[in-house]
């Protein structure tokens, strides 16, 4: 079998390794497909060395069959088709205690704590694993992950129909938030400069705007008949965003933070004030959130068939990195199973 590792200084390396039998508790995978996202170009370019322990296989993104079943497991067997939630919590910290395992205050994030998909057998424990849909290709569920956020991030904004939502930042899981905040009913824009993408998202039916050609504040204002917008979704993780958020969002309005910032933001707290607006964070997801993202693929809600830009072996996954950087593609996919039967 083979993987491939990120080893450091931004090198990526597929490396040959024998496969291990599950231990207790655990299930072996053996994976068919892994995305690519902004955590794993962190990783690749060196951003997480302080965090990660090299080499580290990564990717967290996936979908694939079971291979084997360890000691302890019941409830799986040989051949069902999963995903994996790839979070780990104690069950003993207080956020565990008081029923938020999902950010748990000593969570592991597999993939990045530990070694992640990009295998082709994968070791994962029981629990996180989540059953696909029958009927639901392989390479449509290694979307259940990133929809599973944006499920997360919808109903972290209690959006409801009728609602005006502004997304800002228009990468695939602000596509994703898009789609599914339409789904429960909602009008939705996306804010995003870069006209590739701009031209990405009016082909998935949604209203793009350029903050770059468009005062944001007066669009939104116009488009909400001076309301403003229910629930704003910063995405992006710019500065620049942050800073027009408070100016978006109607007389309490809620403003939902997505995207991870590496740095401090200036906030307009006068905006906040004023308009008694709401701020939440929406950090990963619950089980819940994969069911329902399994069902909204499997649905055909989700325009996978638009999202998925490539499918590379795992031997081109140095390079899927840079054509995600330079913004060449929406979402990549990384064939694990042609990868090893072109050993």
């Amino acid at each position: 079998m083979r993987s491939a590792a990120y080893t450091g200084n931004g090198t990526v390396e597929v490396l040959p390794s024998e496969p291990v039998p599950p231990p207790s508790g655990h299930v072996q995978v053996r994976v068919a497909f892994v995305g690519l996202c902004g955590t794993d170009l962190h990783i690749v370019h060196g951003a997480m060395d302080a965090r990660v322990t090299t080499p580290l296989i990564f990717g967290h993104e996936m979908s694939g069959t079971i291979e084997e079943v360890g000691e302890g497991v019941a409830g799986w067997s040989t051949g069902d088709a999963v995903t994996v939630m790839p979070l780990a919590w104690d069950g003993t910290c207080p956020a565990c205690l008081g029923g938020h395992q999902h950010i748990c205050q000593n969570l592991e994030f597999i993939g990045i704590d530990s070694p992640g998909a990009l295998q082709t057998l994968w070791n994962v424990p029981a629990h996180t694993l989540v059953a696909l849909p029958a009927g639901l290709a392989l390479d449509v569920a290694a979307l259940v992950e990133p929809t599973a956020v944006a499920v997360h991030d919808v109903r972290r904004g209690e959006v409801a129909p009728g609602d005006h939502v502004v997304v800002l930042g228009g990468g695939p899981i602000g596509v994703l938030i898009a789609t599914v905040a339409r789904h429960v009913g909602a009008i939705v824009a996306i804010v995003e400069p870069d006209p590739h993408r701009r031209a990405k998202i009016e082909q998935l039916g949604h209203v793009a705007v350029d903050p770059g050609s468009t005062d944001q504040a007066a669009w939104v204002a116009a488009w909400t008949d001076g309301a403003g917008a229910d629930v704003v979704f910063e995405v992006s993780g710019a500065a620049a965003a942050v800073a027009a958020a408070t100016g978006l969002a109607k007389v309490r309005g809620t403003i939902v933070v997505v995207a991870i910032h590496g740095a401090p933001r200036e906030v307009d707290l006068r905006q906040i004030f004023w308009r008694e607006l709401r701020i939440l964070g929406a950090r990963v997801y619950e089980r819940s959130d994969f069911e329902t993202a399994s069902s909204l693929l499997a649905d055909g809600v989700v325009p996978s068939e638009l999202l998925i830009s490539q499918v590379v072996p795992l031997t081109a996954v140095r390079a899927a990195v840079d054509d995600l950087e330079r913004g060449l593609a929406m979402k990549i996919l990384v064939d694990v199973a042609a990868t090893e039967s072109a050993k």
